[in-house]
């Protein structure tokens, strides 16, 4: 009996500890904190995206929800890799099945593992399953180690001396900062001249990317969810036309949906004067506003979407989620007025 009781106290403190020093990403890189956000989900969606920061940062699901009616999530992070939005894809229709999925193409560019950091901010969050146990594998770099995704304490024990207040408070619960997986930017930074893209030794989109993109199809025909490929209208990184090429050949040839937005920005109302905060990178919150209402006009145009405002339990749902957007939109503009930036953002670098 005493060493049973001995074990369970050696699990039980590991666990702790393990909790307590995992990031927890509540006041810095709230990106980090995307991909777990989603398992707080009470009810399903119509729309689901899936990809980087052109979904997470360009689209708002509260605008998608008070111009048409249509409920949606973005499982967006940042420099999410295309295995891992599969996997993530995969992960998701275990939980519900949209009727459309949306995945931006950016990350077609990528053949190969980048670097821990980002991988940690898609597969940290994951809860464990198939698909997270197989993008580990697909996603790690020389240096990682898939035991240490599987005991997370491994990787972070000399974190120690780093601890912060917020560790200990968002230790079992977390800082409510997205809204269905947006993250919202109200300030501006103008875009100014974008350098043409640096010449490449070679364009063509690589064999694994193309692999897990028809994957993706695959996966979507098997499910009866209709996929959608869009490329989002952020001015960088650089889009260059072999690729928008290879993209629209892809398209035609599985007759699936491919929307490049970088060509519609003028239809979209975009002013990339007022529209983004970091220079073209990303959209902030006007931006996003835009870009979603445009978005949802052309979802309802072509595909049967109903609107689900007139349904009680999600009107009541999506009532709170708004009520938390109009809160933390008037909170950022008084901090953009009180201090000329965004305090609870501080200095950090843009992560994309």
């Amino acid at each position: 009996m005493i060493l049973i009781t001995a074990i369970l106290l050696c699990i039980v403190s590991l666990y702790l500890a393990q909790k307590l020093l995992m990031p927890k990403y509540s006041t810095e890189i709230f990106e980090g904190a995307l991909i777990e956000d989603y398992y707080n989900e009470t009810t399903d969606h119509q729309v689901v995206f899936i990809g980087d920061c052109e979904v997470y940062e360009n689209f708002s699901p509260v605008t998608l929800w008070e111009e048409y009616g249509i409920t949606s999530y973005i499982r967006g992070s940042s420099q999410q890799l295309i295995w891992q939005s599969y996997y993530l894809m995969e992960e998701t229709l275990s939980y519900e099945k949209p009727d459309i999925i949306v995945f931006n193409v950016l990350s077609m560019q990528y053949d190969e593992p980048q670097n821990e950091a980002y991988n940690r901010m898609t597969l940290d969050g994951m809860k464990w399953s198939g698909a997270k146990a197989q993008s580990i594998s697909a996603s790690m770099t020389e240096e990682e180690s898939f035991l240490e995704y599987l005991f997370p304490l491994l990787r972070y024990h000399s974190r120690w001396s780093e601890l912060t207040a917020d560790d200990i408070t968002y230790m079992f619960s977390k800082k409510e900062m997205f809204h269905s997986g947006y993250l919202m930017r109200v300030d501006t930074k103008a875009a100014g001249s974008i350098p043409e893209g640096k010449v490449l030794d070679d364009y063509q989109f690589s064999d694994v990317c193309y692999e897990y993109l028809d994957k993706m199809v695959e996966l979507c025909e098997k499910e009866g969810v209709q996929l959608i490929l869009i490329k989002a209208p952020s001015l960088y990184p650089y889009w260059y036309d072999e690729w928008e090429e290879q993209m629209e050949s892809y398209a035609k040839e599985k007759g699936v949906p491919y929307v490049n937005y970088l060509e519609e920005i003028a239809e979209i109302g975009l002013d990339f004067s007022q529209d983004t905060y970091d220079g073209g990178l990303h959209l902030n919150l006007s931006g996003a506003e835009k870009m979603s209402k445009y978005f949802g006009a052309w979802l309802k145009d072509n595909y049967d979407l109903s609107d689900q405002r007139e349904d009680e339990t999600l009107a009541g749902v999506w009532a709170e989620k708004t009520d938390f957007y109009e809160k933390m939109k008037d909170d950022q503009y008084r901090e953009l007025e009180e201090y000329g930036y965004l305090k609870s953002y501080g200095a950090r670098e843009v992560i994309e």
